[in-house]
C-alpha cells in the first residue's frame, strides 16, 4: 500500500537487517528502523513498534532469522524463540510464526539453516499478503450487495488497526474496504480513535487518507449512537485470537461495538487469516488478556505548534489507571467471519467447513 505515494510493506529483508516501519512515529513522522538482533526483534514487538498480530507473527519469524546471523547454536535459537513468544500473550500469531519456524529449523543442518529460515520467513509474509488480499475479495461481496441495495456510499465502522500497518500488506478489515475503492465504490470509514494509543485515528484513518478513502474519526464511543440514527451500514473489525467457536479475542471495545450492532441490527463481520484461529483453547476465559502499562492511559502524544512532537499527562498524577488491551465478542454478536477461504457462520461448525 502507499505512503505519500510510494508502495511499502510493513517489513522486509535486506542485507541481512530486518526493515520496519516504526508505527509507535506515525502519523506525525514517518520512520524505517534497522532490527538487527533478535533483541531488537522482540523490543520492536514488545514496544509496538510493529503491532497488529499478523506483522508481530512475521516479526517474530525474521526475529529467529536475526537469531541464527547472530548465533548459529540450537540453544540459542531455542531461548530466543521463548522471549519471541513471551513477548505479547494474546496474539496467536506470534506463537504460530514461531512453532512454524522451529518445525523447520529444529535439528536442521547448521550451514543449512539460514537459508531455510529466510525462506520460512519470506514465506509466511507472501502467504499473509495473498491471504488478506482473498480477505478482501471475499469482503468486497459484502459491500457490492449493500451498495447495490443502497445505491449511495456504504458507511463502515471499524475500531482499532486491521489495516495493511497490521499485516505486512491490504489488512484485513480494511481490504475489502481497499478493493471496493479501487472497484469505485463509494465507501466511507468511521474511524474509532481507538484508546490508549490511538491506533484508529494514528494508523487507521491515516492509512486511508493515503489511499484516497474517505474517512472520519470518532471518539470510541461514537460509534453506538452513529448506529441508532441509521449511519453506520455495517462493522468490520480484525481480531487477535479467534476461537474455534467463533468467539473473538480483540482490541478492548471491540465488544461494545458488538452490543451496539446486535441492537441496531447493523450487521458486524470480523475479518481475519487463518492464521489467527487458535484450535486448541476452546473456553475464551483462558485466553491469555494482555494488561499493559498505564502509563499508556495517562500520557498522550501529540504535536505542537512548531511541528515537535510532544508527550503529555492528560490524567490527575494522583490517579490510577487500568489498561487491559483486548475484550472477547461472543460469537453469537457475529454477523459473520471473512477469511482468505470465504465467508462463514461464527460458529465450530462455519469454521470447520472452511477449514476441514
Amino acid at each position: 500500500m502507499k505512503i505519500e505515494g510510494k508502495e511499502y510493506r510493513t517489513i522486509w529483508f535486506e542485507n541481512n537487517v530486518v526493515k520496519i516501519i516504526d508505527q509507535t512515529k506515525l502519523p506525525h513522522q514517518f520512520v524505517i528502523k534497522d532490527l538487527k538482533t533478535v533483541r531488537d526483534a522482540t523490543n520492536a514487538i514488545k514496544l509496538m513498534e510493529v503491532r497488529g498480530a499478523p506483522l508481530i507473527g512475521a516479526t517474530a519469524a525474521y526475529g529467529l532469522v536475526l537469531a541464527i546471523l547472530e548465533n548459529n547454536d540450537q540453544s540459542f535459537l531455542n531461548k530466543s524463540a521463548e522471549n519471541l513468544i513471551s513477548s505479547r500473550p494474546t496474539a496467536i500469531n506470534l506463537k504460530w510464526a514461531v512453532d512454524r519456524m522451529m518445525s523447520k529449523l529444529s535439528g536442521v543442518n547448521s550451514d543449512k539453516i539460514l537459508e531455510i529460515a529466510q525462506s520460512e520467513a519470506n514465506e509466511i509474509c507472501e502467504e499473509d499478503i495473498k491471504f488478506c488480499e482473498n480477505i478482501g475479495l471475499n469482503g468486497l461481496k459484502i459491500i457490492e450487495e449493500i451498495y447495490n441495495k443502497k445505491k449511495d456510499t456504504v458507511n463502515i465502522l471499524t475500531h482499532c488497526n486491521a489495516g495493511w500497518l497490521a499485516t505486512i500488506n491490504w489488512g484485513t478489515a480494511t481490504s475489502p474496504i481497499y478493493h471496493a475503492h479501487k472497484k469505485g465504490i463509494p465507501v466511507h470509514v468511521w474511524a474509532d480513535e481507538t484508546r490508549p494509543r490511538n491506533q484508529g485515528a494514528n494508523l487507521t484513518s491515516y492509512e486511508l487518507n493515503e489511499e484516497g478513502i474517505k474517512n472520519t474519526i470518532i471518539a470510541d464511543n461514537t460509534g453506538g449512537i452513529l448506529m441508532q440514527r441509521g449511519e453506520v451500514d455495517m462493522c468490520i473489525v480484525g481480531t487477535d485470537r479467534t476461537l474455534a467457536n467463533g468467539d473473538v479475542c480483540n482490541k478492548v471495545g471491540t465488544y461494545l461495538k458488538a452490543l451496539a450492532a446486535y441492537d441496531n441490527n447493523v450487521p458486524f463481520y470480523v475479518a481475519l487469516p487463518s492464521s489467527t484461529i487458535d484450535w486448541n483453547i476452546k473456553n475464551f476465559k483462558d485466553i491469555p488478556i494482555e494488561e499493559r502499562n498505564s502509563n499508556e492511559l495517562s500520557f498522550m502524544d501529540g504535536i505542537d505548534k512548531d511541528g515537535n512532537v510532544k508527550k503529555i499527562q492528560i490524567y490527575p498524577k494522583k490517579s490510577k489507571a487500568m489498561n487491559i488491551a483486548f475484550d472477547i465478542t461472543p460469537a453469537k454478536y457475529v454477523t459473520s467471519i471473512i477469511t482468505e477461504r470465504g465467508i462463514c457462520e461464527a460458529s465450530q461448525d462455519g469454521l470447520k467447513k472452511l477449514f476441514k
